[in-house]
């Protein structure tokens, strides 16, 4: 199937940079984009995800090597400007002041 869409400028730049910094053509880039992030037909009536739902998967619905790394870093990114908290904030008691 061939589509044909109108981006902005800002769009297109995107585009262009990520499909660039995966070495590949853009519009081979925009069809990986569309194969891996639209839902099967089945999507969200009782059908369990599946790797073409799920990025950080292969077809065989199982994290690729290397992804628990990059997902780490993604979730803790900010995390060093966070206070470091005293143990006493982190036990039972602080769970349940008005209870104690």
């Amino acid at each position: 199937m061939t589509i044909q869409l109108e981006l902005d400028a800002e769009t297109e730049a995107r585009l262009n940079a990520q499909a660039a910094q995966h070495g590949i053509a853009p519009e081979q880039y925009a069809s990986d984009f569309l194969r891996n992030y639209v839902p099967p037909p089945n999507y969200g009536r009782g059908q369990p995800l599946d790797a073409h739902c799920n990025p950080c998967t292969n077809r065989a619905g199982r994290l690729k090597p290397g992804d628990v790394a990059e997902m780490t870093k993604v979730m803790t990114a900010g995390c060093e400007r966070l206070p470091i908290l005293p143990p006493e904030v982190n036990n039972r008691e602080s769970y349940y002041e008005d209870r104690w």
